[in-house]
């Protein structure tokens, strides 16, 4: 190609020009990535049919999911997803099936075979496995006792989880008492009457000293436990297929205390890009656990470019036949795999100053694209408007000499929201307490604004208003209040019309944080809210269980100073990807940008050989690593080396 690259460098010789993009890289995705998990913000709430849910299966096409609830007898329940393995489209089946019998009263763990038509359970009454047969494959209520049964008291007193290996010639029993995980023969393949002890264990308690449950990945490689001490999933590798006598801990887990406490049921989609979790509170979480990839096809040319967007795993394919070198050139650039990262936010050294329209900016706003953005001035009582030639990037900013008064609403305006599409905006006033309502004939264009004399009074809640926002559909709305250092959740029954708000009677202090809050924002999907004031100089992170809900609100104890840049910030918004954090504040009447973005995390093929043992760390964002690959025998290995590391 004809574009070129040029670097400064922090170590190694200055390179002449690298061709963008020569050969092709080709993007796919893996399952099995426990370390790339992420809450899908789906749930299922199985809270009217069961308590303590002790485990979660699927059938084998995802079409059915089954609970194991102790109510305070072991009873399954069984649920149909209308789309395979989408929680969002799941349902009670009105279907059952209530264990009874001196050794089935306290299962605490179930299985099916592949074709539904037996299903296992274990349980601490009698420490015995049993089965059952299904008349009807996958159909619960159809289940009847099996007459053999296998005692398991010889290993544990408490087991907590079974399952099975891809063909039935093993299984294998988690034992909460010992923190282990038990393995055992089948010499006829799922008939438990055939089983024996394999006197095999693999001791987890390193991990989690009371493991609820484990599941195999389907060539036996790996393998999954959920553990309760401390709410993660922990991932272990096998160098011999389902044999956990080669079982070791991979360093990799999952933390999923934000949405399932207490979870006692872990399970799998059938390529693993699903995860889910049967939480203490009755209540089923989907997560993905993808792991994206990025596949250098040598035989489209030697330079590659990388700007991963996510945890990404570096391939190569198609190299030169055996005997003949191979190799290529990476320009892995450091890219964001997510945003919203509070807790590893830094400053940009990026800022925009107002001074020039208003010298007490009390509020912001950006468009949807991050080419327009918005000022409250509470010295002029007017909304400023300026653009920004590359999006949500304030060194691009530039006033757009267009305004609109709002003092005759309120002399004291303090925060402003937009609607989805920006033809509608609210501002917030401290004199009326009050919010006011405007329409834009032209999205997001503040030249065609108008008033629509309609407003809504949250006097009754707090008499000092600072800001506002909406959640996406505009069916509810938040106040901050900070006469009570709260925030207030209102509902509006047609979306984003203030002439139908009312009062939830749900609200959250943040006084334990902010003495003095004063500006709102929310993460895009509703499940993180973020408050910034001056008591402290500080933005606070929360999480919301339900997305939306403030009844379902905690702090995160993460928060981020700002006073290094201002010592009374009073507002802050975040970028459409979280990417970027902005804060207005009215010490030095400028706004502020920050990086809010989790670094990507670059993994490589386990056929690449790095000189040190070690594959090299990610590129920093803004950063650029040269990275070379050389095979000689077909790409069975090839050999690494960072060539550059963080050029500019």
């Amino acid at each position: 190609m004809s574009n070129t690259r040029d670097f400064k460098v922090k170590n190694g010789i200055q390179p002449t020009a690298y061709h963008e993009a020569v050969g092709t890289v080709v993007s796919g995705s893996v399952g099995y990535s426990l370390g790339s998990a992420v809450y899908d913000s789906v749930s299922f709430d199985t809270s009217a049919q069961l308590t303590s849910p002790q485990c979660i299966v699927f059938n084998t096409d995802g079409s059915k999911m089954y609970v194991l609830g102790f109510n305070p007898s072991p009873v399954l329940y069984q649920y149909s997803l209308s789309t395979a393995f989408d929680l969002s489209t799941a349902s009670y089946s009105t279907k059952s099936f209530s264990f009874g019998g001196s050794f089935q009263t306290a299962n605490r763990s179930f299985m099916f075979k592949p074709d539904g038509t037996k299903m296992y359970a274990v349980g601490t009454d009698g420490e015995k496995i049993s089965s059952y047969s299904l008349s009807t494959a996958f159909d619960v209520d159809t289940a009847t006792l099996d007459t053999g049964t296998f005692d398991i008291t010889a290993q544990t007193d408490a087991p907590s989880g079974m399952c099975f290996n891809s063909d039935g010639s093993k299984v294998y029993v988690t034992d909460r008492a010992n923190a282990r995980v038990h393995e055992y023969d089948l010499s006829t393949a799922y008939d438990i009457t055939t089983m024996s002890y394999s006197s095999v264990f693999l001791d987890v308690s390193g991990q989690d000293t009371t493991p609820r449950g484990a599941v195999f990945s389907t060539d036996g490689a790996t393998m999954y436990l959920i553990g309760f001490l401390a709410d993660y999933v922990y991932e272990y590798s096998l160098s011999t297929a389902f044999d956990l006598s080669t079982a070791s801990y991979s360093t990799k887990s999952f933390s999923f205390a934000g949405q399932a406490p207490s979870a006692f049921g872990v399970a799998f989609n059938l390529d693993f890009t699903k995860m889910y979790l049967a939480g203490g509170d009755e209540v089923v979480y989907q997560y993905s656990t993808v792991l994206n990839t990025a596949t250098l096809d040598l035989s489209t040319g030697s330079v590659f470019e990388v700007t991963p967007t996510s945890d990404i795993q570096v391939t190569l394919s198609n190299p030169a036949d055996s005997g003949t070198v191979s190799g290529a050139t990476l320009l892995l650039d450091g890219g964001a795999s997510a945003g919203y990262d509070l807790a590893n936010a830094e400053y940009s050294d990026v800022s925009f100053s107002v001074a020039s329209q208003d010298t007490n900016p009390f509020g912001m706003a950006f468009s949807n694209d991050g080419t327009k953005m918005y000022v409250v001035g509470q010295s002029t009582d007017t909304i400023y408007q300026y653009s920004l030639s590359t999006a949500f990037d304030l060194n691009t900013a530039s006033y757009s000499s267009v305004n609109l008064s709002v003092n005759s609403q309120d002399p004291e305006p303090s925060g402003m929201a937009f609607n989805s599409d920006g033809t509608k905006m609210y501002v917030v006033g401290d004199t009326n307490n009050s919010l006011f309502q405007y329409s834009l004939s032209t999205g997001f264009d503040l030249s065609t604004a108008s008033y629509d004399s309609v407003s809504f009074s949250v006097s009754g809640q707090d008499i000092t208003p600072l800001d506002v926002a909406f959640n996406n559909d505009g069916t509810k709305m938040y106040v901050l209040g900070n006469t009570n250092d709260t925030v207030f959740q209102y509902s509006l029954s047609t979306a984003f019309d203030l002439s139908t708000a009312s009062y939830d009677s749900v609200s959250f202090s943040v006084g334990s944080q902010e003495s003095t809050p004063l500006g709102i924002t929310f993460k895009s999907d509703g499940t993180k809210m973020y408050v910034v004031g001056r008591g402290v100089d500080t933005v606070f992170q929360y999480s919301l269980s339900t997305a939306f809900d403030l009844s379902t609100t905690s702090y995160d104890s993460v928060s981020f100073s700002v006073g290094g840049q201002d010592t009374i910030p009073y507002g802050v918004v975040f970028s459409g990807d979280g990417t970027k954090m902005y804060v207005i504040g009215i010490t030095n009447d400028s706004i502020y940008q920050y990086t809010t973005a989790t670094p990507a995390t670059i993994t490589y093929d386990t056929a690449i050989e790095w000189p040190s043992g070690t594959a090299p760390t990610s590129p920093a964002i803004g950063e650029t690593d040269v990275v070379t690959f050389n095979t000689r025998d077909g790409g069975s290995t090839y050999q690494g080396v960072l060539a550059i590391d963080g050029a500019k």
